[in-house]
C-alpha cells in the first residue's frame, strides 16, 4: 500500500508539486482549498483556506482545485463544484473504475491529462512523498485550461468521446460537439 493511502482521513495536506505549475505557465485567479500562503505553491491571486470553506464561497475566474481527501469520496463535493464552475484545472486520483469517476468525470470533463509516472506530492513539512500508490489526472475545463494542459508536456491528454453508433473513427471537432451543443458531424 502506498505511503499516503493509509492516512486517508488523517490529513488532506498533500500539496501539488511546483513543477506542475511551472509546466502549466498559468496564474490562477483562485485556489479554493489552500493551506495558506506560507505553504502554498499554487500561483493564484486569491486563496481560500479550510477556515474560509471554499465550497460555500463564490468561485470566480480561472481556478486550480486540489480538493481535500477527507475520507472516502471527501473530494467529490469539490470536484462537483469545479465541474459546475467549468473554468480551470483540478487534480484528482485517476481512479477510473470508481463510481464518482463515471458519475461526474466521464460525462462532464472536457480534457484529461494523465501525467507521466506518479506525481509525488509535497507534505506539510516540505518533504516530498516517495511512493504514491496511484496516479492522478488533471482535468481541464475552459479554453485557457485545456490549452495549458495540451502545451504542458506533463503527460498525455485525452478527450472522452461519447458512445454512440459506430461509423468509423469519429473524433469531436470541438468540445461543444462532444457534449452535444453544436452542429452534428458531417456524414
Amino acid at each position: 500500500m502506498a505511503e499516503h493511502e493509509p492516512c486517508i482521513g488523517e490529513t488532506s495536506e498533500w500539496y501539488t508539486p511546483p513543477e506542475i505549475f511551472k509546466a502549466l505557465g498559468l496564474i490562477f485567479d483562485l485556489d479554493p482549498f489552500s493551506p495558506g500562503l506560507d505553504r502554498c505553491f499554487v500561483p493564484a491571486q486569491r486563496c481560500y483556506t479550510l477556515e474560509d470553506n471554499g465550497l460555500i464561497k463564490p468561485w470566480l475566474g480561472l481556478v486550480f482545485c486540489n480538493g481535500p481527501f477527507l475520507g472516502r469520496n471527501g473530494h467529490v463535493p469539490w470536484l462537483i463544484k469545479f465541474l459546475d464552475h467549468a473554468n480551470g484545472i483540478a487534480i484528482v486520483r485517476a481512479y477510473t473504475s470508481s463510481g464518482w469517476w463515471h458519475k461526474h468525470v466521464v460525462p462532464r470533463a472536457e480534457l484529461l491529462l494523465f501525467p507521466k509516472g506518479k506525481t509525488k506530492f509535497i507534505r506539510p513539512d516540505g518533504s516530498v512523498g516517495k511512493a504514491p500508490g496511484h496516479g492522478v489526472v488533471l482535468i481541464g475545463m475552459g479554453e485557457v485550461a485545456r490549452s495549458a494542459l495540451l502545451k504542458s508536456g506533463l503527460g498525455f491528454c485525452a478527450v472522452i468521446v461519447k458512445p454512440g453508433p459506430f461509423r468509423g473513427v469519429q473524433l469531436p471537432l470541438s468540445f461543444a460537439e462532444r457534449i452535444g451543443h453544436a452542429v452534428p458531424l458531417a456524414k
